[in-house]
C-alpha cells in the first residue's frame, strides 16, 4: 500500500476503497501483522515482480487464497527470495519446477557467476500458481500465459481499474478513489512550473525509467520531431534507474533544452504532470504481460496515448490509442505517430475522448470491485461464464457504445447544453403542462418550459400498478405524471411541519380533476413518511440547492423508500456552466440564485435560497455514494431566457485544452436503485 513506490501499491489503494464499500475488508500491508486466514471468507493477494512482494508470496504459498497476477513473471522477486538470501539450493529448485533441462543448465552457469539469471526466458510463477485457488489477471495474454505455466484452477480477467479526473474543490478526492490532482486547476500549473505556456505541444514518459520502457527509441523519435516542430517538449517523470544513462543521452542527442528529467514525484505531482502533457508514451519492449497503471491513468485523463503493440496493450482497442510494433521501424513509426498527433491537435483531443469514454465504461473502479467479489464468491461459475462468452467484437464491428451512460463524458455540445445520446424520449407537448397551471402561474411556467417538459421527457413512464412521488411539488408537473407517463399513483411532498398532510385538488383547462396527497416534512432532517420499497420513481427537481446542513440524509431516504431499480430524477443548476464561468469572469457571482431573501409579511411564504449549487461531477458522486447506478447524465436549458454568447468562453476552454462538456446552465440525472447507501457521509461534500 502508499507510500510504497509502486504502481500496484496506487492500484490496491484505489481497489481496497470499492471493494471495502462492498465487504468487510481487511489491510495486511507488510508481514509484521499477524495473519490467521480461519477468520477470513477469502484471502486476496496481490503479487508483483519485486521485492515488494516478498512476504506476500511467502504467505500465499502458506494460505492459499486467491491471486491478482500483475504480470506473467516473478523472476526478480524469486531470485530476491533465493540468491538474495544466499540460498542458491532453493534458485536452483525454483528454476528445476518451472523451467526446462535447459534452464537448468543455464541456471547453474548462473550459481557460478558466469551469467546472469534468465529474468524473461523462465517465469517462476509454477509454485504460486499451483498453490492458489483461483487467480484474477488484467488481460487475456496473462491468462494464456498462467494455463501455459500449468495452472488448470479458475481464472478471471478482470480490467485494471483505471481514474477518472475529479473536478471537486482543491484538495478534495472523488470518494473512495486515489487523488487525481487534477482539481486544482493542475494542468495550466504545471505548465506554468515547466515554463511552458498553453500552446506548447508537451510529450511525456511516466514511470520508472528504465531500458525497457523504450526510452532511448522513444527520445531518437522525439529528436526528429523537434526538427520539425522546434517548440515542442518533453518530460520524464519517474525514477531514473541507476544503470540506465538517460541524462548522458539526452545530451548526446543535444535534448537539454527540449527534454527534462522531472524524477520521481509523489501521486498528485504525478498525476498533473500528466494533466500538463498533450500526448504520453508507454512504449515498453519486453513485457511481462504487465498492465501499467500510469496508463489507465492517462486513459482516464483523455490523453491521446502511444503504446507497444504486444502483451496486454496489444489487446486496448485501437481507436483508444496508437500502437508501435518493437522492432524494426519502432523509431520511425514512433516519429511519424508523434508528428501527427502534434500537427493534428483535434485527432489527439479526439482519440482522447475516446479513451475516456472506454475507460468510463469498462474500468470503473466500483464495477472492478463487483467482478472481484463475483469471482471470489463464486470462482467455478464466474470463470465458466467467461470462458463461455462471445469473443470480443473487433474495431470494425464493435457495437455502439451503451446509450446509458455512466459517467459524464464528451459530446457533441451547443453553446449551452449538452447531453449523452440516449433513447428516443416520449416528446412531451407544453400543454400538457401549462393546461394544469392557474393563470398567475403561467408566466412562470413559460420562464421554466424548457426545465419542465425536459424533466418529463426523462423521467421513465408508469403504469397503473406503479407509483411515483415528487418531492418539492410546486404542481406544476405532478398531474402531468399521471395523465401523461400513467403512473396510477402520484404523491407529493413539501417543507413544512411533520405529520401534517395537505390535499390539493386542480382541474385542467380541458376539465379534467386531479386530485393529490402533499406530505410535509424538512427533508434534510425528518425520516420519510413512507414504508420502505414505496415508490417506483422519485422526483428531486430543484431542490438540493435549497438544503442547508444534510443532503445525504435526503439521498439515504430516497434510497430506502425507492423499490430496488427504482429510479431517481434529479435536476438542479449547474454551477460550472458556461454562463457562470462567463459570470465570474466578467467579476459577478457565478450562482444563479445567491441572494439572501428579505423579510416578508406576517402570512407570505419566503422563498427558500439557493445555499449550495452542483457541478455535474458532483452529482455523479451524490448519487453513486447514494447506492445509485448512473443512467444518464447531461446539461441543458434551464431558464428559456435570452443569454449572452457563450461562444468565447468556449474558446478559452478548448484554448487551454479544458473541457466545454456538461457546461449548460441545468443539470438532469437519472439513477437507479442498485443497493443501499455506500458512504453516508461522503468527504467531498462534508468537511
Amino acid at each position: 500500500m502508499p507510500p510504497s513506490k509502486s504502481g500496484i501499491a496506487d492500484y490496491s489503494e484505489a481497489l481496497v476503497g470499492e471493494l471495502s464499500k462492498r465487504a468487510d475488508v481487511e489491510i495486511f500491508a507488510s508481514g509484521d501483522k499477524k495473519f490467521d486466514p480461519a477468520r477470513f471468507d477469502a484471502i486476496l493477494y496481490q503479487i508483483g515482480n519485486n521485492p515488494h512482494h516478498d512476504f506476500v508470496y511467502e504467505t500465499a504459498i502458506r494460505n492459499p487464497g486467491f491471486v491478482v497476477m500483475h504480470e506473467a513473471n516473478l523472476h526478480h522477486l524469486m531470485a530476491h527470495l533465493t540468491i538474495g538470501r544466499k540460498d542458491w539450493d532453493a534458485y536452483m529448485q525454483e528454476v528445476a519446477l518451472n523451467g526446462g533441462p535447459e534452464a537448468i543448465e543455464f541456471s547453474q552457469r548462473v550459481r557460478r557467476l558466469e551469467v546472469g539469471p534468465d529474468y524473461e526466458g523462465v517465469p517462476m510463477t509454477r509454485r504460486l500458481l499451483e498453490a492458489s485457488r483461483g487467480v484474477i489477471v488484467h488481460s487475456d495474454y496473462v491468462a494464456r500465459l498462467s494455463r501455459e505455466q500449468g495452472f488448470t484452477g479458475p481464472i478471471a480477467t478482470i480490467p485494471h481499474g483505471a481514474w477518472l479526473p475529479d473536478m471537486e474543490p482543491a484538495g478534495i478526492a472523488a470518494p473512495g478513489a486515489a487523488p487525481t490532482g487534477m482539481a486544482k486547476g493542475s494542468r495550466m500549473a504545471a505548465r506554468h512550473e515547466l515554463g511552458l505556456d498553453e500552446t506548447t505541444p508537451l510529450i511525456g514518459a511516466f514511470g520508472h525509467i528504465k531500458p525497457y520502457k523504450r526510452i532511448a527509441e522513444s527520445l531518437r523519435a522525439f529528436r526528429r520531431l523537434v526538427n520539425v516542430e522546434p517548440r515542442a517538449r518533453m518530460i520524464l517523470v519517474g525514477e531514473p534507474h541507476p544503470e540506465f544513462p538517460v541524462e548522458q543521452l539526452i545530451r548526446t542527442l543535444n535534448l537539454r533544452e527540449q527534454v527534462r528529467v522531472i524524477g520521481f514525484a509523489d501521486i498528485t505531482k504525478f498525476v498533473a504532470y500528466m494533466g500538463a502533457c498533450d500526448i504520453v508514451l508507454n512504449l515498453r519492449f519486453p513485457t511481462v504481460g504487465e498492465t501499467s497503471g500510469s496508463l489507465q491513468r492517462a486513459l482516464g485523463l483523455g490523453k491521446a496515448v502511444i503504446v507497444s503493440d504486444i502483451g496486454s496493450f496489444a489487446e486496448l482497442p485501437d481507436e483508444i490509442c496508437m500502437k508501435v510494433p518493437p522492432g524494426r521501424g519502432e523509431e520511425d513509426l514512433t516519429f511519424e505517430y508523434l508528428n501527427v498527433l502534434v500537427s493534428r491537435p483535434d485527432l489527439a483531443k479526439a482519440m482522447g475522448t475516446r479513451a475516456r469514454d472506454w475507460v468510463a465504461r469498462e474500468c470503473d473502479w466500483g464495477a472492478v470491485a463487483e467482478r472481484y467479489l463475483t469471482f471470489l464468491q463464486d470462482p467455478e461459475g464466474e470463470a465458466s461464464r467467461q470462458a463461455a462468452a462471445e469473443p470480443a467484437p473487433t474495431p470494425d464491428t464493435a457495437p455502439e457504445p451503451p446509450a446509458m451512460a455512466a459517467a459524464p463524458t464528451e459530446a457533441s455540445t451547443e453553446s449551452s447544453a449538452d447531453s449523452i445520446a440516449t433513447p428516443a424520449e416520449p416528446a412531451v407537448p407544453l400543454e400538457a403542462i401549462t393546461t394544469w397551471v392557474s393563470a398567475e402561474g403561467q408566466a412562470y411556467a413559460a420562464a421554466h418550459r424548457t426545465r419542465f417538459v425536459h424533466t418529463l421527457e426523462i423521467t421513465p413512464p408508469g403504469d397503473a400498478a406503479k407509483s411515483v412521488l415528487e418531492m418539492g411539488a410546486y404542481m406544476q408537473i405532478t398531474a402531468p405524471l399521471k395523465f401523461q407517463l400513467g403512473y396510477g399513483t402520484v404523491r407529493g411532498c413539501y417543507y413544512g411541519p411533520a405529520g401534517r398532510t395537505d390535499h390539493k385538488t386542480i382541474t385542467s383547462g380541458t376539465g379534467e380533476v386531479f386530485e393529490c396527497e402533499i406530505d410535509l416534512f424538512n427533508a434534510e432532517k425528518d425520516p420519510f413518511p413512507y414504508p420502505d420499497e414505496s415508490f417506483d420513481t422519485v422526483l428531486c427537481c430543484e431542490l438540493i440547492e435549497h438544503l442547508v446542513e444534510d443532503p445525504m440524509h435526503m439521498m439515504s431516504e430516497i434510497n430506502r423508500i425507492l423499490k430496488p431499480g427504482g429510479h431517481l430524477v434529479l435536476t438542479t443548476p449547474n454551477i460550472g456552466s458556461l454562463r457562470s464561468i462567463s459570470g465570474i469572469l466578467l467579476g459577478y457571482h457565478p450562482a444563479f440564485f445567491p441572494a439572501y431573501i428579505r423579510p416578508r409579511k406576517a402570512g407570505e411564504e419566503a422563498e427558500a435560497r439557493h445555499n449550495r449549487e452542483y457541478v455535474p461531477m458532483e452529482v455523479q458522486h451524490l448519487l453513486t455514494d447514494s447506492g445509485f447506478a448512473m443512467v444518464r447524465l447531461e446539461t441543458g436549458e434551464f431558464l428559456d431566457e435570452p443569454h449572452p454568447e457563450f461562444a468565447w468562453v468556449k474558446h478559452m476552454l478548448e484554448r487551454y485544452n479544458l473541457s466545454h462538456n456538461l457546461r449548460g446552465d441545468g443539470i438532469y440525472a437519472v439513477a437507479s436503485k442498485a443497493g443501499p447507501v455506500k458512504n453516508r457521509w461522503p468527504a467531498w461534500l462534508y468537511a
